[in-house]
């Protein structure tokens, strides 16, 4: 029982520890989408992916990546610009790009895994991209294709949205409102997948021995794993990936995890890569789009992801930079609330981001005062098995971490 309550404080201890780490990076990485979402439109976008030249798939992937979001806030933008007329390859440039080309996600995996991980990402987006357009230009469902185009044109409403110039987003208060609104709404769609991703990856740290690592993913732990112990890693990685539901941000202390375990660097890459071939992601596509094109996305992106896993850990071993695996949980050794350069940055951007909840705050409670004056009521909506599914791991996890810092502060 005492080396239960143990492995329980160490594991609340490594998870918060994990997100101490990489808070700043958060912060950073939503500062700057939300400041881009601001200046640059969706329809600005729209009118410039017209079809699938490789300028309209450049653009697309560019505004992906000013775009970045987490997986599920893609695909919604992703389903606007294919029905408004975007291509169907510019569209998912803009897909991949907006989950894999994104600035915090850059900032997370640079301190979890190193700067080798942050450089196979960039280019593994671009390969995803051009991998995807090479595989639809082979078979492209054309038919299928207008089917959901058409479907999605009779959901679709238009809707505007205005411009803010960088300079009055600084300089006036509606910008600053407008950033602090971002800014929460980043937070606000990944913080249980954060929550959920950290917490499973102490767990594991803390409880899951190397040797499963090594039955798993077949070849952990092997310096120089034989090709088909890389690939078969890179099949086990997006399966893994598949019964987390954790989002993109939440996997990469998982994937560090992974990696100490002695997971090859292809194998921990597919991991990482698999954020949109998740059960979730495939039941959106689903609803959005029906089954047969849902499966065909899911087809494309698996497909692309393990051989752009596979290139990038034989790119690297060409040049003699990939990094080894120490076979241990090296990351959970490390010194997670040290008194260094990360701890300030925290500092630094809670104060900014306690400015930004203050603007949120107050637009909110005016809202609400305008509607209480105005009588506008509306009844509370059932929530849906999913809601409460996700509502009751959300409790446990948080039981779990404060239970878990509790143990540790009492030994």
């Amino acid at each position: 029982m005492e080396n239960f309550l143990m492995g329980w404080a160490e594991a609340a201890t490594i998870s918060v520890g994990f997100f101490w780490m990489a808070l700043w990076a958060f912060a950073l990485g939503y500062l700057i989408s939300s400041v881009i979402q601001l200046v640059v439109t969706r329809e600005q976008m729209q009118r410039t992916m017209q079809n699938d030249s490789a300028r309209s798939i450049s653009l697309g992937a560019f505004f992906g990546f000013i775009s970045s979001s987490c997986s599920f806030a893609a695909l919604a933008a992703t389903r606007t610009l294919f029905a408004k007329g975007a291509g169907f390859v510019s569209a998912m440039a803009f897909l991949l790009a907006s989950t894999n080309l994104v600035i915090e996600l850059g900032f997370v995996i640079a301190i979890f895994l190193g700067w080798q991980f942050v450089v196979a990402e960039y280019v593994g987006g671009i390969l995803l991209i051009l991998l995807v357009w090479l595989l639809v230009s082979m078979y492209r469902p054309d038919a299928l294709l207008q089917r959901v185009r058409d479907k999605l044109n009779q959901q679709q409403q238009a809707g505007g949205e205005r411009r803010m110039t960088f300079r009055h987003l600084l300089t006036h208060k509606q910008g600053w409102n407008a950033l602090a609104k971002k800014y929460v709404m980043e937070w606000q769609m990944i913080w249980r997948d954060v929550l959920i991703g950290f917490t499973v990856a102490g767990l594991i740290a803390a409880f899951v021995p190397t040797q499963f690592f090594e039955t798993l993913f077949i070849g952990a732990g092997t310096q120089e794993p034989a090709f088909y112990e890389v690939l078969l890693q890179s099949l086990v990685g997006p399966l893994a990936a598949f019964f987390t539901f954790i989002g993109s941000m939440g996997n990469i202390p998982l994937a560090a995890v992974l990696f100490d375990n002695g997971v090859s660097f292809a194998g921990v890459m597919a991991f990482i890569f698999s954020d949109l071939v998740v059960w979730p992601v495939l039941r959106i596509n689903a609803r959005y789009y029906g089954w047969k094109m849902a499966l065909y996305i899911l087809g494309l992106l698996l497909l692309s992801l393990v051989t752009s896993a596979v290139l990038l850990h034989y790119g690297l071993s060409f040049f003699d930079v990939i990094p080894q695996a120490s076979g241990g949980k090296s990351i959970a050794d490390r010194d997670l609330f040290a008194l260094d350069t990360g701890f300030v940055l925290n500092l630094i951007f809670i104060a900014l981001s306690a400015v930004l909840l203050f603007f949120w705050y107050r637009q909110q409670h005016q809202q609400t005062e305008n509607e209480s004056h105005s009588h506008q009521h509306s009844n509370a909506s059932s929530v849906s098995l999913k809601q409460r599914l996700s509502q009751g791991l959300t409790a446990l996890c948080i039981i779990w971490l404060v239970s878990g810092l509790g143990i540790q502060l009492l030994y």
